[in-house]
């Protein structure tokens, strides 16, 4: 391995190292019970005993399965709700007004009323990530596409461009980096919906099974679910930003 290699490497090894050394130096001070605080060495134990026997591989599949569903329908449809009230002020001012309401309304609110809507089957599940995911990335897009200067539009109108060549080599590039922006934050917030949903009712997944699995006091498994839930939000960060920077080379000259 190469020094630059390991020099990329020694960041995210630090902050790993920053939150191991405490966390085990607590687990092992006994401050708090055993029971209730595992250190580092039981967490990975009970993470292999759930890949082991199967259970990690079914909850991770479920989970990503309904969390890219909800993803994909929610980040499609806000962003071209975002594209369009950005472009469009008329429709700004209509649709603007009750996005902000809708935004603070947390989709564990939802539960109940998808639940009776929708029963417990997947269909609410998958609706109530794509609510959280629209709003999130209506928001980034919007904003945007609305900073995309008038004069640019204007230029290229007076060029004789029809408006898909208008949206194709002004404004969408214009927007990527925001647009991109606003897929990272969606998926961040897909996960934030995945546990709603999977707490209204499922039979599989990483929140479920943090459910089931605290409520026998399984603490090291519980903790174990949890990092599963945060390596795979890193992962899924990872491959976004590293997709953005191939897709938006512009940004970085």
């Amino acid at each position: 391995m190469s020094v630059p290699d390991l020099r990329r490497l020694l960041p995210p090894l630090g902050a790993a190292a920053a939150v191991l050394a405490p966390w085990s130096a607590l687990a092992w001070s006994g401050a708090v019970a055993p029971g209730l605080l595992p250190g580092p060495a039981e967490t990975f134990r009970a993470l292999a005993e759930s890949a082991r026997g199967g259970t990690l591989a079914e909850d991770l599949s479920a989970s990503l399965a309904r969390a890219g569903q909800g993803f994909a329908l929610g980040a499609v449809a806000g962003s071209v709700l975002g594209f369009a009230t950005g472009y469009l002020p008329r429709l700004s001012a209509l649709v603007t007004p009750l996005v902000s309401f809708l935004r603070p309304i947390p989709a564990i609110a939802l539960v109940p009323l998808a639940t009776a809507w929708f029963g417990i089957g997947e269909d609410a599940k998958r609706l109530l990530i794509a609510y959280a995911v629209l709003l999130a990335v209506w928001l980034y897009v919007h904003d945007g596409v609305s900073r995309v200067p008038v004069s640019h539009l204007r230029a290229a109108r007076s060029l004789g461009a029809p408006l898909h060549r208008r949206f194709a080599e002004v404004l969408l590039p214009a927007a990527a980096p925001s647009l991109l922006a606003a897929l990272r934050y969606g998926a961040s917030v897909a996960l934030l919906a995945l546990v709603a949903a999977e707490l209204g009712g499922a039979e599989s997944g990483l929140a479920y099974r943090l459910q089931v699995d605290g409520q026998f006091l399984r603490v090291d498994r519980v903790f174990a679910g949890l990092l599963v839930l945060g390596l795979v939000g890193v992962a899924v960060d990872l491959v976004l930003a590293a997709a953005g920077r191939r897709i938006v080379r512009w940004e970085a000259s």
